[in-house]
């Protein structure tokens, strides 16, 4: 499995599912650059955990939106399998008509650029990344296959990215929108640490 935080994140073309229920041959991750975009992977699609996560992503969709995140998912499924469970209610197993690009790693190309294909089940394991507007990875969580992410988490990472580079502040640990941060020195982490050790 690779690390990529801190390095570009490898771009890719394939066929996609967009938003509005459109299918394009030719989605490129950077088509998006000057953005902040969460790119997000499950393993297969008409499966068990995976529609939980692509939900939660979906009904989070305008938070994102709201911080200037795109959303961007990515299964070793086409698109024409991609377009059959979107037109499945959530009530019959699916992930209804949700309003992010569902992209098509069919010969697992973006999967392994990425580093994160199961070693056994040949599927991408449960992986994020948060990727800013110079295409560089600021964050990656991997989960195995039975381990539904925490979409808040995920927001919350976007928020933590936006006030280091709103600020210039680091964030300690469990920062929340609107809490305080600290300068990045030692002068800084005692300020910070006299106050707040105990809620840590």
């Amino acid at each position: 499995m690779s690390v990529l935080v801190g390095r570009q994140a490898p771009d890719f073309e394939a066929a996609a599912v967009l938003g509005n229920g459109e299918i394009v041959e030719n989605f490129k991750l950077s088509d998006s650059n000057g953005k902040l975009r969460v790119l997000f992977f499950w393993p297969l699609d008409f499966t068990f955990v995976c529609p939980s996560e692509i939900i939660a992503h979906d009904n989070r969709l305008q938070q994102f939106k709201e911080l200037g995140a795109e959303v961007i998912g990515v299964s070793i499924d086409s698109q024409f399998t991609h377009y059959a469970w979107r037109k499945t209610s959530p009530d019959a197993g699916g992930i209804g008509e949700v309003g992010f690009p569902i992209v098509a790693d069919v010969k697992h190309e973006i999967t392994n650029a990425y580093g994160i294909e199961h070693p056994e089940a040949g599927v991408a394991m449960r992986a994020s990344f948060l990727i800013d507007e110079d295409g560089v990875v600021q964050h990656q969580v991997v989960n195995n296959l039975p381990l539904g992410r925490n979409v808040d988490e995920m927001l919350r990472m976007v928020k933590a990215l936006q006030h280091h580079q709103k600020h210039g502040e680091v964030c300690p640990a469990g920062w929340d929108e609107g809490q305080e941060g600290m300068q990045a020195d030692a002068v800084g982490v005692a300020k910070y640490l006299s106050t707040h050790s105990n809620e840590l």
